[in-house]
């Protein structure tokens, strides 16, 4: 139960924290926040519907819808899943989705204008599409049909023309195939690959996309339809625990995560096409060389060394020499001598300098004055 208790405030806290961080206009931070929240309660419909709302301002409306949809499969009852949906859908151009949605969330929040508003703007571009497409419709070129070959007509010999033509495009349908096909595109980015398929009108129950490590498999199977399946190998490797869809009013949207960065010169694999790497940029490990727009550049490293050359060999004499050598034998010592070194200089005043820790390190070092001289301690 404490276990529990802990885990809820730390959600809580999450949550507390990515609604700061939208008040401040900070939406990256607050979708990274809510992530971070719904990994701890993934069952939490309110986190999916605030994360769908931070999408929103950042304009990733395919990200808004599917949190969005989570939302609404965690929890149907809850008003602010629909608008959030409806809204992304809006952006997205799929009003029929969008009032649906919106039409939906209103009948749990009937006080809430922002629904009626919302799906007014909806009948709006509805109305502007129907009225294009009939616009469209008859404008366009009409064909004339000889009287005698209208299928409608029957001759007085009593034959039926109507009949042959169903016979002839039942011949026709026999040999064509029945297997539906929808047209797709993609576009990728550095991390990942988007795939549209144009699937209109297609019942979200009725599409199982299942993710591979290098295989995409979709499914489309409406009832009273042939089943359509698209399973390519893909060019590159994804992640599949990254990758995810969303099904629209006239698409199915379907993002790939890439497992490493590489340009994919088509979707599905081919062997004649390798792939080509992205090249990042690596911070050097090497020193820089240090250039000069003059002709004759001193190469500095060269200059070094030859500087730390010359101080090791150089020859001197008296203290300066004592100093040296000290100096030389505190850098090249282990941890230990060090300490026994530093320890003995110190307690003795400068008159003892040890490098046996076992010696010197149980003990104090009393000073030992060269001989002829004496110890003394300075006042203050």
């Amino acid at each position: 139960m404490a276990a529990a208790a802990e885990t809820t405030t730390t959600v809580k806290d999450l949550e507390k924290k990515a609604k700061e961080a939208f008040i401040d206009d900070d939406f990256s931070l607050a979708v990274d926040l809510y992530t971070e929240a719904i990994n701890l309660d993934p069952i939490n419909a309110n986190l999916f519907a605030d994360r769908a709302q931070a999408h929103l301002k950042l304009n990733a409306f395919t990200e808004a819808v599917s949190d969005a949809n989570k939302a609404i499969q965690l929890d149907p009852s809850l008003p602010k899943a629909y608008l959030r949906k409806g809204t992304a859908c809006i952006k997205l151009e799929e009003y029929h989705t969008a009032k649906v949605a919106l039409e939906k969330g209103a009948s749990f929040a009937p006080d809430d204008s922002r629904f009626t508003n919302l799906i007014q703007q909806c009948d709006r571009y509805i109305a502007e599409s129907n009225a294009l497409t009939s616009t469209l419709s008859t404008t366009a070129p009409l064909i004339s049909v000889p009287s005698g070959d209208d299928p409608r007509s029957a001759v007085s010999d009593g034959t039926n023309k109507e009949a042959e033509t169903d016979s002839s495009l039942s011949q026709i349908n026999e040999v064509a195939p029945s297997k539906p096909k929808y047209r797709y595109e993609y576009y990728q980015k550095p991390e990942e690959v988007v795939v549209t398929i144009f699937a209109k009108g297609i019942p979200a129950e009725s599409v199982v996309i299942d993710f591979g490590e290098q295989i995409l498999s979709v499914t489309i199977d409406v009832p009273g339809q042939d089943a359509y399946h698209y399973q390519p190998r893909l060019f590159g490797k994804v992640i599949p625990d990254k990758c995810k869809f969303v099904v629209l009013s006239t698409k199915i949207e379907i993002r790939l995560a890439k497992a490493e960065a590489i340009n994919w010169t088509s979707l599905e694999y081919s062997k004649d096409m390798p792939p080509q790497k992205i090249k990042v940029p690596t911070i050097q490990s090497e020193r820089p060389a240090y250039p000069s727009s003059k002709p004759r550049t001193k190469d500095w490293d060269k200059l070094e060394a030859m500087v730390k050359k010359e101080e090791k060999e150089e020859k001197l004499d008296g203290d300066a020499a004592l100093n040296k050598l000290f100096r030389d034998i505190y850098q090249n010592a282990d941890e230990d001598m060090r300490r026994a070194m530093s320890k003995s200089f110190l307690e003795s005043n400068g008159t003892v300098l040890s490098t046996d820790w076992k010696e010197v390190g149980s003990k104090k070092v009393e000073g030992s004055p060269p001989e002829g001289m004496e110890l003394k301690k300075w006042e203050y």
